[in-house]
C-alpha cells in the first residue's frame, strides 16, 4: 500500500464492503431464486405464490383460524381475509364459524383443497432435492443446524418476532 492510499491518521484503509460475502444477501438470493420457481411449479394448480401457503398450513393440521394463518404466513389479517376469499372462490377451502366462540372464524379445505394442497410436499420435496443435489445427508444436516444457529442468533436480538420468523415466510417451504 503506498503512502498516498493510507488515511490522514496511517492506519490501512478498511477492505472494500463486499455483498456477495453477506450471509443475508445470499439467503436473500435463495429465497428469490426459489420463490421463482415454486411459483413456476404451483402455477399449474392455479395457485400463485401466496395461495400455497395457508393451503399448506390447513394440510398440515395447523390451526386455521384467519388470525393463525396470517401469523403463520407472515400477512395482516385483512390480508389472509382477502387471500381466503380468492381461495374459498376457486372451492379450496371454506370458512366456518366456531360452535364455541361466534367470534372465531375457523378455515376448512375442501375435497378439492385437499387434492390440491396435497401435491404441494411433492413438490416443495422434489425441489429441495434439486437444490441439495450433490450434498450428502450429513451436509444437509450440517446446513440445517447452520442456519437453525443463525435464525437462534437472530431471534435472540428481536425476541418479540421469534415466533413469527419461524413459522412459514417469504417462500420456501423447501
Amino acid at each position: 500500500m503506498s503512502a498516498s492510499t493510507l488515511p490522514a491518521d496511517g492506519a490501512p484503509a478498511p477492505a472494500p464492503f463486499d455483498l456477495e460475502k453477506q450471509v443475508g444477501y445470499q439467503l436473500r438470493r435463495i429465497v428469490a431464486l426459489l420463490g421463482a420457481e415454486i411459483t413456476r411449479r404451483v402455477e399449474p394448480l392455479d395457485l400463485t405464490d401466496a395461495q400455497w401457503k395457508p393451503l399448506l398450513r390447513l394440510l398440515l393440521g395447523q390451526e386455521g383460524t384467519v388470525a393463525a394463518l396470517a401469523r403463520s404466513c407472515h400477512m395482516d389479517a385483512g390480508g389472509m381475509t382477502r387471500l381466503l376469499d380468492r381461495l374459498e372462490a376457486k372451492g379450496l377451502c371454506t370458512r366456518v364459524r366456531s360452535a364455541q366462540d361466534r367470534r372465531v372464524v375457523h378455515t376448512e379445505l375442501t375435497d378439492a383443497g385437499r387434492t390440491v394442497a396435497a401435491q404441494l410436499p411433492a413438490i416443495f420435496e422434489a425441489l429441495q432435492a434439486q437444490a441439495l443435489q450433490g450434498f450428502s445427508a450429513a451436509e444437509v444436516a450440517q446446513l440445517l443446524a447452520f442456519v437453525q444457529r443463525i435464525r437462534e442468533n437472530l431471534q435472540a436480538l428481536a425476541p418479540a418476532l421469534d415466533g413469527a420468523s419461524a413459522s412459514c415466510h417469504e417462500h420456501p417451504a423447501p
